[in-house]
Protein backbone atom coordinates (compact mmCIF):
# COMPACT_ATOMS: atom_id res chain seq x y z
CA UNK A 1 0.00 0.00 0.00
CA UNK A 2 1.03 3.52 -1.11
CA UNK A 3 1.23 5.99 2.07
CA UNK A 4 0.44 9.96 1.23
CA UNK A 5 0.98 13.31 2.74
CA UNK A 6 -1.48 15.92 2.08
CA UNK A 7 -0.41 19.17 3.29
CA UNK A 8 -3.55 21.21 4.35
CA UNK A 9 -6.45 18.56 3.81
CA UNK A 10 -9.12 18.73 6.21
CA UNK A 11 -10.66 20.99 3.43
CA UNK A 12 -11.41 22.08 0.23
CA UNK A 13 -8.71 20.56 -2.83
CA UNK A 14 -6.54 18.54 -0.08
CA UNK A 15 -9.69 17.06 1.34
CA UNK A 16 -10.70 15.69 -1.93
CA UNK A 17 -7.00 14.28 -2.99
CA UNK A 18 -7.58 12.66 0.74
CA UNK A 19 -10.73 10.87 -0.80
CA UNK A 20 -9.74 9.96 -3.93
CA UNK A 21 -6.43 8.36 -3.07
CA UNK A 22 -7.76 6.24 -0.45
CA UNK A 23 -10.50 5.17 -3.07
CA UNK A 24 -7.35 4.33 -5.34
CA UNK A 25 -5.95 1.81 -2.28
CA UNK A 26 -3.79 4.37 -0.63
CA UNK A 27 -3.25 5.29 3.16
CA UNK A 28 -3.59 9.01 3.74
CA UNK A 29 -1.69 11.07 6.38
CA UNK A 30 -4.31 14.72 6.48
CA UNK A 31 -2.29 17.04 8.09
CA UNK A 32 -4.55 20.32 9.26
CA UNK A 33 -3.05 23.61 10.84
CA UNK A 34 -6.09 24.94 13.42
CA UNK A 35 -9.13 22.38 12.63
CA UNK A 36 -8.37 19.15 14.12
CA UNK A 37 -11.73 18.44 13.80
CA UNK A 38 -12.65 19.29 10.09
CA UNK A 39 -9.29 16.99 9.52
CA UNK A 40 -11.19 13.90 11.75
CA UNK A 41 -13.82 14.82 9.75
CA UNK A 42 -12.28 13.26 6.85
CA UNK A 43 -10.08 10.45 8.80
CA UNK A 44 -13.84 9.59 9.25
CA UNK A 45 -15.06 9.69 6.11
CA UNK A 46 -12.34 7.60 4.47
CA UNK A 47 -12.71 5.46 7.32
CA UNK A 48 -16.29 4.87 6.37
CA UNK A 49 -15.66 3.07 3.62
CA UNK A 50 -12.50 0.42 4.68
CA UNK A 51 -9.96 3.00 3.89
CA UNK A 52 -6.86 4.06 5.77
CA UNK A 53 -6.02 7.30 7.66
CA UNK A 54 -5.06 9.65 10.15
CA UNK A 55 -4.44 12.97 11.24
CA UNK A 56 -1.47 15.09 11.79
CA UNK A 57 -0.74 18.87 13.09
CA UNK A 58 1.14 20.30 10.49
CA UNK A 59 2.29 23.92 10.30
CA UNK A 60 3.78 24.82 7.05
CA UNK A 61 4.57 28.38 7.65
CA UNK A 62 6.73 27.49 11.02
CA UNK A 63 9.84 25.69 9.09
CA UNK A 64 11.42 25.25 12.59
CA UNK A 65 9.05 22.82 13.52
CA UNK A 66 9.09 20.12 10.41
CA UNK A 67 12.07 18.23 12.20
CA UNK A 68 9.51 17.40 15.05
CA UNK A 69 6.97 16.71 12.60
CA UNK A 70 9.15 14.56 10.72
CA UNK A 71 9.30 12.66 14.05
CA UNK A 72 5.38 12.41 14.78
CA UNK A 73 5.51 11.01 10.96
CA UNK A 74 7.72 8.34 11.42
CA UNK A 75 6.25 7.33 14.50
CA UNK A 76 3.28 6.80 12.64
CA UNK A 77 4.28 5.07 9.91
CA UNK A 78 5.50 2.64 11.95
CA UNK A 79 2.86 2.16 14.37
CA UNK A 80 0.03 2.31 11.52
CA UNK A 81 1.75 1.24 8.56
CA UNK A 82 4.47 -0.92 9.93
CA UNK A 83 7.22 0.70 7.75
CA UNK A 84 9.57 3.90 8.00
CA UNK A 85 8.83 5.60 4.41
CA UNK A 86 6.09 6.99 2.80
CA UNK A 87 5.44 7.30 -0.67
CA UNK A 88 4.30 10.30 -2.00
CA UNK A 89 4.00 14.13 -0.11
CA UNK A 90 1.32 16.38 -2.14
CA UNK A 91 2.33 19.79 -0.98
CA UNK A 92 -1.45 21.37 -0.68
CA UNK A 93 -1.75 23.67 1.92
CA UNK A 94 -2.10 27.61 1.31
CA UNK A 95 -4.62 29.91 1.36
CA UNK A 96 -5.79 33.18 -1.07
CA UNK A 97 -5.33 36.93 -0.80
CA UNK A 98 -7.07 39.82 -2.72
CA UNK A 99 -5.22 43.02 -2.45
CA UNK A 100 -3.81 45.02 -5.37
CA UNK A 101 0.42 45.24 -5.64
CA UNK A 102 -0.11 48.73 -3.94
CA UNK A 103 -1.92 47.72 -1.03
CA UNK A 104 0.21 44.72 0.16
CA UNK A 105 1.57 44.48 3.64
CA UNK A 106 5.18 43.14 3.68
CA UNK A 107 3.33 40.92 6.92
CA UNK A 108 0.71 39.52 3.59
CA UNK A 109 3.89 39.10 1.77
CA UNK A 110 5.67 37.42 4.35
CA UNK A 111 2.66 35.08 4.85
CA UNK A 112 1.71 33.93 1.43
CA UNK A 113 5.79 33.40 0.75
CA UNK A 114 5.84 31.05 4.02
CA UNK A 115 2.85 29.01 3.01
CA UNK A 116 3.30 28.85 -0.67
CA UNK A 117 6.97 28.72 -1.61
CA UNK A 118 9.48 28.24 1.72
CA UNK A 119 7.09 25.99 3.18
CA UNK A 120 6.96 23.40 1.16
CA UNK A 121 11.04 24.20 -0.03
CA UNK A 122 12.10 23.11 3.80
CA UNK A 123 9.54 20.50 4.42
CA UNK A 124 10.43 18.31 1.23
CA UNK A 125 13.69 18.75 2.14
CA UNK A 126 12.88 17.69 6.11
CA UNK A 127 10.87 14.52 4.63
CA UNK A 128 13.40 13.60 1.64
CA UNK A 129 14.99 11.05 3.96
CA UNK A 130 11.31 9.48 4.92
CA UNK A 131 10.40 9.50 1.30
CA UNK A 132 10.92 5.94 -0.73
CA UNK A 133 13.11 5.80 -4.09
CA UNK A 134 10.56 5.78 -6.42
CA UNK A 135 8.17 8.44 -4.76
CA UNK A 136 6.21 10.99 -6.08
CA UNK A 137 6.35 14.98 -5.03
CA UNK A 138 2.77 16.66 -6.44
CA UNK A 139 2.54 20.63 -5.77
CA UNK A 140 -0.39 22.43 -6.05
CA UNK A 141 0.23 25.52 -7.73
CA UNK A 142 -2.11 28.43 -9.98
CA UNK A 143 -3.81 29.00 -13.23
CA UNK A 144 -2.66 32.58 -11.73
CA UNK A 145 0.63 31.63 -12.71
CA UNK A 146 -0.26 32.09 -16.05
CA UNK A 147 -3.30 34.45 -16.35
CA UNK A 148 -2.58 37.56 -14.55
CA UNK A 149 -5.42 38.58 -12.34
CA UNK A 150 -5.51 41.35 -10.51
CA UNK A 151 -5.12 41.23 -6.39
CA UNK A 152 -3.19 38.10 -6.28
CA UNK A 153 0.12 39.05 -7.63
CA UNK A 154 2.56 38.13 -4.22
CA UNK A 155 0.17 34.88 -4.20
CA UNK A 156 0.92 34.45 -7.72
CA UNK A 157 4.68 34.98 -7.42
CA UNK A 158 5.32 32.49 -5.38
CA UNK A 159 3.41 29.69 -7.16
CA UNK A 160 5.21 30.53 -10.18
CA UNK A 161 8.11 29.93 -8.26
CA UNK A 162 6.64 26.25 -6.61
CA UNK A 163 6.45 25.29 -10.55
CA UNK A 164 10.01 25.94 -11.36
CA UNK A 165 11.43 24.39 -8.02
CA UNK A 166 9.06 21.45 -9.14
CA UNK A 167 10.91 20.99 -11.96
CA UNK A 168 14.11 21.52 -10.38
CA UNK A 169 12.83 18.98 -7.70
CA UNK A 170 12.48 16.30 -10.42
CA UNK A 171 16.26 17.20 -11.31
CA UNK A 172 17.51 16.91 -7.93
CA UNK A 173 15.77 13.70 -6.93
CA UNK A 174 16.14 11.91 -10.18
CA UNK A 175 18.26 9.57 -9.32
CA UNK A 176 16.45 7.99 -6.27
CA UNK A 177 13.60 7.44 -9.21
CA UNK A 178 11.42 10.40 -7.14
CA UNK A 179 9.16 12.22 -9.81
CA UNK A 180 8.39 15.97 -8.86
CA UNK A 181 5.14 17.25 -11.33
CA UNK A 182 2.63 19.97 -10.46
CA UNK A 183 -1.20 20.63 -10.34
CA UNK A 184 -2.42 24.04 -11.42
CA UNK A 185 -6.12 24.62 -10.94
CA UNK A 186 -8.01 27.34 -12.42
CA UNK A 187 -10.77 28.65 -10.20
CA UNK A 188 -12.50 26.13 -8.23
CA UNK A 189 -15.69 25.72 -5.88
CA UNK A 190 -13.23 25.84 -2.35
CA UNK A 191 -13.46 28.29 0.49
CA UNK A 192 -9.84 29.99 -0.75
CA UNK A 193 -9.52 33.87 -0.21
CA UNK A 194 -13.11 33.68 1.15
CA UNK A 195 -14.96 31.66 -1.07
CA UNK A 196 -16.88 32.66 -3.93
CA UNK A 197 -19.91 34.50 -4.37
CA UNK A 198 -22.74 34.44 -6.87
CA UNK A 199 -21.38 37.34 -8.95
CA UNK A 200 -17.68 36.39 -8.91
CA UNK A 201 -18.67 32.80 -9.74
CA UNK A 202 -20.58 33.91 -12.77
CA UNK A 203 -17.55 35.68 -13.69
CA UNK A 204 -15.24 33.31 -13.64
CA UNK A 205 -17.47 30.89 -15.22
CA UNK A 206 -17.98 33.47 -18.01
CA UNK A 207 -13.92 33.38 -18.67
CA UNK A 208 -14.13 29.24 -18.42
CA UNK A 209 -14.59 27.69 -22.01
CA UNK A 210 -16.52 25.17 -20.07
CA UNK A 211 -18.54 27.39 -18.60
CA UNK A 212 -18.53 26.92 -14.90
CA UNK A 213 -16.07 26.86 -12.20
CA UNK A 214 -14.61 23.27 -10.73
CA UNK A 215 -15.34 20.97 -7.74
CA UNK A 216 -11.90 20.09 -5.92
CA UNK A 217 -13.17 16.92 -6.48
CA UNK A 218 -11.89 17.41 -10.25
CA UNK A 219 -8.61 18.48 -9.04
CA UNK A 220 -8.32 15.36 -6.38
CA UNK A 221 -9.20 12.91 -9.36
CA UNK A 222 -6.41 13.89 -11.65
CA UNK A 223 -4.04 14.20 -8.40
CA UNK A 224 -5.09 10.76 -7.28
CA UNK A 225 -4.12 9.46 -11.07
CA UNK A 226 -0.80 11.21 -10.98
CA UNK A 227 0.02 9.11 -8.08
CA UNK A 228 -1.19 6.36 -9.53
CA UNK A 229 1.30 3.62 -11.27
CA UNK A 230 -0.41 4.73 -14.72
CA UNK A 231 1.34 8.08 -14.63
CA UNK A 232 5.00 6.79 -13.29
CA UNK A 233 6.24 8.17 -16.98
CA UNK A 234 5.08 11.83 -15.81
CA UNK A 235 7.52 13.56 -14.87
CA UNK A 236 8.68 17.58 -14.60
CA UNK A 237 5.13 18.88 -15.46
CA UNK A 238 2.73 21.08 -14.88
CA UNK A 239 -0.37 20.31 -15.42
CA UNK A 240 -3.56 22.66 -15.75
CA UNK A 241 -6.97 21.68 -14.29
CA UNK A 242 -9.07 24.75 -15.30
CA UNK A 243 -12.24 23.64 -17.78
CA UNK A 244 -10.49 25.89 -20.12
CA UNK A 245 -9.66 29.08 -18.10
CA UNK A 246 -8.90 32.43 -20.49
CA UNK A 247 -8.04 30.27 -23.47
Amino acid sequence: MKVVIITGSSRGIGAATAVECTKRGMGVIVTYHKNQQAAENVVKSIKGFGGTAISLKLDVTNSASFAAFRDDLLSVLQTVWQRTSFDCLVNNAGYGLFNPIEKVTEAEFDGLFNVHLKGPFFLTQTLLPLLADGGQIVNLTSATTRCAFVGVAPYAAFKGGLEVLTRYMAKEFGPRRIRANSISPGPIRTELGGGLNDEFEAMLASMTALGRVGEPEEVGSVIGSLLGDDNRWVNAQNIEVAGGYLI
